[in-house]
């Protein structure tokens, strides 16, 4: 798994590219908690190029969700599809995690 950060505005986009599962799915709570301690505010996590998620890789996810939910801070999760969105719905976590069908419309969830 890679990971990408760039910038739109104040928002901070990151691009994951590759399988999100028990041997890297830390990576991304490691580096948002890192962009946390600097004081940013608003995140997208991109999931466009993500074709596989474990356990850990959802449990990953729940961990920066309700991170953020706690920190009163701004998260969507963008691009869920194919056989990640079917672990997501399975799981029953579609309403946990606040999602957008594209980028466009999670730059303009996050930025409300």
């Amino acid at each position: 798994m890679e990971l990408k950060i760039r910038k739109n505005n104040e928002v901070y986009i990151i691009d994951i590219v590759g399988e999100m599962d028990l041997y890297n799915s830390y990576k991304l709570k490691e580096l948002l908690m890192k962009m946390i301690e600097k004081k940013i505010e608003r995140f997208i996590v991109n999931m466009d190029d993500v074709e596989y998620i474990d356990s850990s890789g959802i449990g990953a996810l729940i961990y920066i969700t309700s991170t953020i939910k706690k920190l009163n801070l701004h998260l969507v999760i963008a691009n869920i599809h194919g056989s990640v969105k079917k672990v997501i719905e399975l799981t029953k976590l579609s309403s946990f995690f606040p999602t957008a069908v594209n980028l466009e419309e999670a730059v303009t969830m996050v930025e409300r």
